[in-house]
């Protein structure tokens, strides 16, 4: 359930620009979630462009472009699921970003003035229609296997984070573990005791 937001430069984006990025930047997002071209994983997609007047806009202490390579300013922030990207993922995430607004942008480097933030939403803070909705049900609605290497992994993350939560002595109703590792009662004990 990747969620990603383009700030840019009030007026530097036309209509065309913008949907060749959303277009590219929607690809980024189905290659995300482990390639789930699905109904599901497409209504996940969401790209939401927020301008910035070129006045409010500061790089290198101007409001030029003397420190702003092409192809412009962008801000990407990414929000993601927490625990459902290793490292290598999140680096993929960084370079198909910086490649999809190049290419969109019609440059032919990635300038250094594209910058990528990627958020984690700790397990529990998604919602959705005003309910929680866990990773694993996220995985499922996009077509990913609930036993395949992904979720494998998002499921070792959280029963190492469960066995940190319960050495800290964090309280059973903490929250942030999958529903699957959380029975009633204590969810941090259960995992620590696997």
């Amino acid at each position: 359930m990747p969620i990603i937001e383009v700030r840019h430069v009030a007026g530097a984006l036309d209509r065309t620009q913008k949907a060749a990025i959303a277009a590219k930047l929607t690809e980024v997002m189905i290659q995300m979630e482990g390639g789930a071209n699905t109904e599901g994983g497409r209504a996940f997609a969401t790209v939401l462009f927020t301008p910035t007047a070129a006045e409010d806009w500061w790089v290198g202490g101007a409001t030029d472009d003397t420190y702003v390579a092409a192809p412009g300013r962008f801000i990407v922030n990414v929000w993601i699921p927490e625990g459902y990207m290793n490292i290598v993922h999140k680096n993929q995430v960084h370079a198909w970003v910086a490649g999809a607004i190049t290419v969109a942008m019609g440059t032919r480097e990635p300038g250094r003035s594209i910058l990528t933030v990627i958020n984690e939403v700790i397990e529990g803070d998604w919602g959705n229609a005003g309910h929680p909705i866990s990773l694993e049900s996220i995985a499922g609605t996009v077509g990913q296997a609930q036993d395949g290497p992904r979720l494998t992994w998002s499921r070792d993350y959280f029963k190492a984070k469960a066995r940190a939560m319960a050495a800290a002595g964090y309280p059973a109703d903490t929250g942030g573990l999958l529903p699957s590792l959380t029975p009633a009662g204590d969810p941090a004990r259960k995992v620590a005791g696997q």
